[in-house]
């Protein structure tokens, strides 16, 4: 699996999600300053309420593009079984269902799920609690994450 063909398909989706964030932002400032959203008393508060929607829409979209850039920045390197997981590893847990999942670990990851040939691969982050339990294993070693009461556990099937 090509790791730059994954890292231009965050970029992509990244684009898309900008796009539609100010796309809404602009939408929720013209509703803001649109003459009639001013209030008439106290307790109308339309044009207050979509102004604090445009400024939350404007910070996500600052986020975006931060995010943007450190994709853009991002170099990730070949797999080295010395150091185990790092950050640009493509990696396949399996757990205790034999249910197979690839993980792409980037600077930012979240919900995003990529497709790679006929292979769903989902993109997360070093932050993310199994990001973090990942970090310096290799393959054949066991992962676990703990949720609420549930613990989870992985085997490292691969490496790339």
């Amino acid at each position: 699996m090509d790791k730059s063909l994954l890292q231009q398909q965050v970029l992509d989706r990244l684009a898309e999600d900008l796009l539609q964030v100010e796309q809404a932002a602009r939408a929720a400032h013209e509703a803001a300053t649109h003459e009639e959203n001013i209030a008439e008393n106290k307790y109308d508060t339309l044009g207050l309420e979509a102004a604090y929607l445009a400024t939350g829409q404007a910070r996500r979209a600052e986020a975006i593009r931060q995010a943007m850039a450190d994709w853009r920045n991002f170099r990730p390197r070949p797999y080295d079984a010395s150091q185990g997981i790092q950050l640009g590893a493509l990696v396949c847990l399996v757990d205790s269902d034999d249910k197979q999942q690839q993980l792409f670990l980037g600077p930012h990851g979240g919900s995003m799920k990529l497709v790679s040939g006929v292979q769903l691969v989902q993109v997360m982050s070093s932050e993310a609690p199994l990001g973090k339990a990942m970090l310096g294993k290799r393959e054949g070693d066991e992962v676990s994450i703990q949720i609420a009461q549930i613990r989870q556990q992985f085997e490292v099937l691969w490496v790339h």
